[in-house]
């Protein structure tokens, strides 16, 4: 009988295990507890909607629509799409679900995106984002909250260090048909010298020639003439009040005026945070206004402004160290008669949001081995008898330091164990930790029993 062979990971996708699946855990977290400060909902929408969906909003013409869906005819013959990206749907269903009615809505989802492009650094084609939109209000506060949470989101992520938020304007759209007029005359001019993907978009889009990275178009898109000179009195006031509120909330930004959008949708405000420590793939966090995204799927003209980022991209500048504040402790048994008393301490560190390990095989020094090689900070010996007691002995595995954590009547058995953990974790040592008036007893660099 032949032997079977062992399905292979699809190119293009990703196990995530081990350090690198923390990291993309406290990516998630974090936006989570972040987006909770700025009273942003949390919305879920389907991985897959009517290819129409994305056509329509993405543009036909685009990379993505013309080159990078997975679109498929389902059973009943409908064209569906896996989503490229979260704004098309949470538009979509800001439609047709009637959320008209609780606008202006501020919103964030994460998950699964898909695009069939060639896999690189950072990038897969089974990757994930975080999103943040405001629907609904077209006042320029709204950038400038998104903007703000943003930049608070990477600050506490402990990446913000080398990020360079780039912002631009786009203008409204008598702006954008002005300037776009003046782009077609210039790059018409030197027709000639363009590349041929260039030469596509001067019919279609020509404002995307302005971010080709073909080496033929950069003379060209580099001396094309900037929005600037195009902005209405309304535009500029606008931007201005956009830059206000960064300034007044202490986000540093900079000037990019060959940052664009190329959808006609798109108006005023376009901005990237972008890095030098991801290489070519510097973008980590993108959005921008995008006031004519629901009338053109149909809708009323709505305005709205979000950004989205990668999940990968993010988590690959995340310092392993940075992800685990409260300190990890292992429970071990002293014993095969103490196997019981053992899960009942871990069972009240858990219920006490303690982050704890409960080993399930071993002698007690097969168990201490594992508990070190887990990164563990402490270690927590449960003899039965003394357990009954109320007293258990921790080592703390940094330092070597042994500490007797015992019961006064007050002070809780798991609160001092919670504290300690911590305080371990922020390089206190055992016989320094104070739990509400009462202060840990150090013993000592005692052996522990094999």
């Amino acid at each position: 009988m032949a032997k079977t062979e062992t399905p292979r990971r699809i190119r293009g996708t990703q196990d995530i295990f081990g350090d690198e699946q923390r990291r993309f855990a406290h990516v998630l977290s974090t936006f989570e507890r972040v987006r909770a400060l700025y009273c942003f909902q949390r919305v879920d929408i389907p991985v897959f909607e009517s290819t129409a969906v994305f056509a329509r909003s993405l543009g036909e013409t685009t990379d993505v629509v013309s080159k990078e869906m997975y679109t498929f005819e389902d059973r009943g013959g409908d064209s569906l799409t896996l989503r490229p990206e979260f704004t098309a749907g949470i538009a979509r269903a800001y439609l047709t679900e009637g959320w008209q009615q609780f606008a202006p809505m501020k919103l964030t989802t994460s998950g699964p995106v898909f695009r069939y492009e060639r896999p690189q650094k950072g990038r897969f084609r089974q990757f994930h984002q975080i999103d943040a939109e405001v629907i609904g209000a077209a006042e320029p506060a709204a950038d400038v909250e998104l903007l703000v949470l943003a930049d608070q989101l990477l600050r506490e992520l402990g990446i913000s260090e080398g990020v360079t938020l780039q912002l631009n304007t786009l203008g409204d759209a008598a702006t954008r048909d002005a300037w776009r007029e003046a782009l077609v005359a210039h790059f018409e001019a030197h027709r000639g010298e363009l590349s041929e993907d260039s030469l596509t978009r001067l019919e279609k889009n020509p404002m995307r020639i302005l971010d080709s990275k073909d080496p033929r178009d950069r003379p060209i898109a580099d001396s094309a003439p900037d929005i600037d000179a195009y902005l209405t009195d309304e535009a500029r006031a606008f931007f201005e009040a956009v830059t206000a509120g960064l300034d007044a909330a202490g986000v540093a930004w900079e000037r990019n005026a060959r940052l664009v959008r190329g959808l006609d949708y798109y108006r005023h405000t376009a901005f990237e945070f972008v890095t030098d420590r991801l290489g070519s793939q510097g973008t980590v966090l993108a959005g921008g206004r995008y006031d004519g995204l629901i009338g053109s799927l149909g809708g009323p003209e709505t305005a709205g402004v979000g950004w989205a980022a990668g999940v990968e991209r993010l988590a690959m500048l995340v310092e392993p160290h940075d992800i685990d504040i409260e300190g990890k402790v292992a429970v071990l048994p002293v014993n095969g008669a103490s196997e019981l008393a053992a899960t009942a301490v871990a069972a009240g560190l858990r219920r006490g949001q303690v982050v704890t390990e409960l080993a399930f095989k071993g002698n007690l020094k097969k168990r201490l081995q594992r508990a070190d090689a887990q990164g563990v900070d402490i270690v927590i010996f449960v003899d039965s008898e003394r357990w009954s007691a109320g007293e258990l002995e921790a080592k703390l595995l940094g330092s070597g330091e042994q500490v007797v954590l015992k019961d006064h009547g007050s002070v809780d058995i798991f609160d001092s164990i919670r504290s300690l953990a911590f305080a371990t974790r922020m390089g206190l040592p055992g016989d320094a930790v104070t739990v509400s008036g009462g202060q840990l007893g150090f013993i000592g660099n005692a052996a522990v029993e094999e």
